[in-house]
């Protein structure tokens, strides 16, 4: 009866939008500035529940590193979910380059943005399909990312190279690693949008060290949105973003905000110290 229960329940469940709307899609080039927009943003979980975000209204200029910071349930997650449209918007919008995102198919939007996720993902195949799982580049450009997410040594090390296959969800590897293939597919990618949802939360910190140095030599020329767990890995950030209670608490630079003692950024930098 619970398997009973648990097919009703998934065959019941609301389909998300479609993956593409033909009459409109986008660029091919888009975005190509990578500007980010939230105008009176809020959404929630599900109908009926409340609000996780209320009002948000922010603009991320093109190729600025942003820092998103707040306390536990402040939204920061929430955040993320908005802008990849695993949840919708009860109100306002969020734009992209300009364009609202939500006219256009989820694989039109989510195709077009990067993650590096707090728990890596990894399925059971080879190296190769789990960075290029839709063979769009070549062994060259592969090699490339390894190279410049500091893994291409560890796959040498293995007679398959490329063809080494990785376990479910990633066991023969271990959490850095992982991380270190999340971070090897986006170099892949070539998006203009990064996210990184505290991407270095779990992982020691010399794979952290490495991550933040490939985001600053390789994605340079791309907007960047840090969700931190560590304040010290959005400390020289262009702009911090902080959340209280799914709401825009401040938004400003890093050194405007340690200058006023008053400022939650403030405070949550002197308790991250203690």
């Amino acid at each position: 009866m619970v398997q009973l229960e648990r097919i009703n329940e998934f065959a019941n469940l609301p389909s998300e939008a479609p993956e593409t709307i033909e009459d409109n899609r986008p660029a091919k080039n888009w975005p190509d500035q990578g500007t980010i927009e939230f105008k009176n943003y809020s959404t929630r979980y599900r109908e009926g529940l409340d609000l996780v975000l209320k009002g948000l209204s922010f603009k991320v200029k093109p190729m600025q590193k942003v820092g998103i910071v707040g306390r536990t349930g402040a939204g920061k997650s929430s955040l993320t979910l908005a802008l990849f449209r695993l949840i919708e918007a009860a109100t306002g919008q969020i734009l992209i380059d300009g364009q609202d995102i939500s006219q256009y198919g989820l694989f039109d939007v989510r195709s077009k943005l990067s993650i590096i996720p707090q728990d890596p993902v990894l399925f059971a195949g080879i190296v190769r399909e789990n960075l290029d799982p839709f063979d769009k580049y070549s062994d060259q450009e592969i090699w490339s990312a390894l190279e410049h997410a500091s893994l291409a040594d560890f796959i040498r090390s293995k007679d398959e190279r490329l063809e080494f296959l990785i376990t479910a969800g990633g066991e023969n590897f271990s959490v850095g690693q992982r991380q270190l293939v999340c971070l090897a597919r986006a170099l892949l990618k070539k998006a203009k949008i990064l996210v990184l949802d505290e991407a270095t939360a779990a992982i020691d910190n010399q794979t952290d060290v490495i991550i933040q140095q490939s985001i600053h030599n390789e994605f340079n020329d791309c907007t960047v949105l840090t969700i931190a767990h560590r304040i010290n890995t959005i400390i020289d950030s262009d702009m911090i973003l902080v959340l209280d209670a799914g709401q825009l608490a401040e938004y400003d630079t890093p050194e405007n905000l340690l200058q006023n003692k008053d400022s939650l950024f403030a405070k949550l930098v002197e308790e991250s110290a203690k």
